[in-house]
């Protein structure tokens, strides 16, 4: 019998982290899942006040202990019916939640930060975790509170490239929608290059309107595999992809973008749009593996 893969949290003692602990408690309630709370212990020490505060201890008398069983609280509290477990690694984190992630369902992580200025770019090591996981990776993003933004917007944005037919981002998508009950909004950005426009009134339009064409099909491409049972929306915009999918992601719960992975390539394997979105959207973002 093959073991149930859990939905494994990284979780640092800080406010976002804590974010990331209600999405992930949230999604674990919904599809079914034990969440497994990791804190890997050479993780830069939490500096905010907040936790330390609840434990009734100076921040410098915060332990690894103490932090996961914040968090595993925190889960209860709002999800009783999740199982919830706790482990502390003592190693790196990027390097810890990338093991995890061989044997995860999900990966969730939130952006490191004390505030809304410090929240503005993504931390490292969740940069690190998204280019090199094995499975798809949240980054909860969209709040600055101490509690994840509720979906509100009902729907689920995916962006779709340059190989749309049956991606795995696009998979994702689909099954994500499914479990909330809301459509799913498929973009695809596209580009006039500078070289192709002409001033002669005859021509006007016409390079736009074939770049435009393009993406028109690019997207029925990507959903032609469309469950029956969920709704497809469609969505050609003209912009940069990265400046489109963030401004997209200002009206959607969930935003999902595909990373290619290149076997035997070591370095950050996340492309300029994955990149982009991770540092800006609005939401959050599930990063998801495409095989090459």
């Amino acid at each position: 019998m093959t073991p149930v893969q859990p939905i494994v949290v990284g979780v640092d003692g800080s406010e976002p982290g804590l974010r990331a602990v209600d999405w992930a408690a949230d999604e674990a309630a919904v599809r079914g899942l034990p969440l497994r709370l990791v804190y890997a212990s050479l993780w830069e020490r939490y500096e905010g006040t907040s936790l330390a505060e609840d434990l009734a201890k100076p921040s410098d008398q915060v332990t690894a202990e103490d932090i996961v069983a914040t968090a595993a609280r925190r889960a209860r509290g709002r999800r009783p019916g999740v199982t919830v477990s706790t482990d502390v690694l003592p190693e790196e984190p990027e390097y810890a939640l990338v093991r995890e992630s061989r044997d995860a369902a999900l990966l969730v992580t939130g952006t490191r930060g004390r505030s809304g200025v410090a929240e503005a770019l993504l931390g490292s090591v969740s940069l690190a975790v998204a280019g090199h996981a094995h499975c798809p990776v949240i980054v909860v993003r969209g709040s600055h509170d101490n509690r994840a933004a509720p979906p509100v917007h009902g729907r689920v944005v995916v962006g779709v490239g340059e190989k749309p037919a049956g991606s795995a981002a696009m998979r994702f998508a689909f099954q994500e929608a499914r479990r909330r009950g809301v459509p799913v909004a498929a973009v695809r950005a596209w580009r006039c290059p500078a070289y192709e426009t002409t001033d002669h009134p005859l021509l006007s339009g016409e390079p736009a309107r074939l770049h435009e064409q393009q993406a028109a099909e690019a997207l029925e491409a990507a959903l032609q595999d469309a469950p029956a049972d969920v709704v497809a929306q469609r969505h050609t915009v003209e912009g940069r992809t990265r400046n489109v999918l963030v401004d997209a992601s200002r009206d959607a719960d969930l935003l999902v973008v595909g990373a290619r992975r290149r076997p035997g390539h070591f370095g950050l394997q996340l492309g300029r749009v994955a990149h982009g979105v991770l540092h800006h959207s609005a939401c959050p973002v599930a990063v998801v593996p495409e095989p090459v």
